[in-house]
């Protein structure tokens, strides 16, 4: 397995970490509605921000000529009001529920984030945290 695959499988595996986090705690994640309104980031008043792994995951997962521009403020993979690459998205996007509980995902988060960086540094990638229009107009662009 070269490199980037392997950076693949680590990412995956810290996903999938993240969403037995998620299950194990679903008294204080709450219930997704699976209503697709933070998807509109400028309506729901807030920004995904990812980081420069999840961006390699998301381009190999996809391939590289699939990465859309973000021209909105609406994530480019919310069709009709679900999220067409859901198996693929980003840590933020598995976090955040409108109704969890605001500590738990703060914790959570910083916790995937060290995990996410700690990549960066066994695979000598520089570590970017950026909005997400940003990582993927500086792709698709």
């Amino acid at each position: 397995m070269n490199q980037p695959e392997k950076l693949i499988q680590k990412v995956d595996e810290i996903y999938g970490w993240l969403d037995v986090q998620l299950k194990n705690h679903r008294d204080l994640t709450g219930s997704c509605q699976i209503c697709g309104k933070c998807c509109d980031f400028e309506k729901y008043d807030h920004r995904l921000f990812v980081t420069s792994p999840e961006i390699e995951y998301l381009t190999a997962k996809l391939g590289i000529d699939k990465i859309r521009p973000m021209t909105t403020g609406r994530c480019p993979y919310s069709e009709k009001g679900f999220c067409s690459i859901h198996e693929h998205r980003f840590s933020g996007c598995r976090i955040f529920h409108c109704h969890s509980d605001k500590e738990f995902q703060s914790q959570l988060t910083e916790e995937t984030l060290r995990k996410l960086k700690s990549l960066c540094e066994e695979f000598s990638l520089s570590y970017r945290y950026i909005d997400l229009s940003t990582a993927l107009n500086s792709i698709a662009g």
